[in-house]
């Protein structure tokens, strides 16, 4: 395993970890997740505060949320299709909330927060878009709106729904967002 598949398998392994204890998180706890001994753990990461700090970095990144988004087959109704891409960016919010949560005090997050100038949250939020734009393509002709504009309109949607128990649930966010908010008479 070369030092980057290294560095990637300890991140993920202790990043349910980081959720649940944060910054108290034990190397021998790290290492156990990782099925590592301690010694590897300093051998891929200078100290635990580097490696904390990439697992904000993980946390942050949407590789994964665009993979899901990705394979998300386009023959399937354009509802479907929006509802399985809500659930994936849904399920990074979460995962990105509860690192962030567990973390905001660290010295990781305060190191991330300097060298996160904008730049990599504007390119991961683009990303985003893209993949989500692809999910609107076999429909195009039929679209009142380029994609790549409905897609901006929908990650904002996502985005910034409440998430209180009165809110809409997903499924009703995309009949509004596809068929309006009046009933046709």
């Amino acid at each position: 395993m070369s030092q980057d598949e290294r560095r990637k398998m300890i991140v993920r392994a202790v990043l349910p970890l980081v959720v649940e204890h944060g910054t108290a998180v034990t190397t021998s706890q790290i290492a156990r997740a990782a099925g590592i001994g301690e010694g590897t753990i300093f051998r891929a990461f200078k100290d635990k505060d580097e490696l904390l700090e990439e697992c904000l970095l993980e946390a942050l990144r949407p590789d994964d949320a665009i993979a899901l988004i990705g394979e998300i087959p386009l023959d399937q109704p354009l509802a479907d299709r929006l509802t399985e891409a809500a659930e994936a960016l849904q399920a990074r919010l979460t995962r990105m909330g509860a690192v962030m949560a567990a973390m905001h005090q660290s010295a990781a997050a305060k190191n991330l927060r300097k060298r996160h100038k904008g730049g990599e949250r504007a390119a991961s939020v683009e990303a985003v878009r893209e993949a989500i734009a692809e999910l609107f393509e076999p429909e195009q002709a039929t679209l009142r709106l380029p994609g790549r504009q409905l897609a901006e309109m929908f990650v904002g949607m996502l985005f910034n729904r409440s998430r209180d128990e009165d809110a809409p649930r997903i499924e009703q966010l995309i009949d509004v967002f596809l068929h309006g908010a009046v009933v046709a008479r």
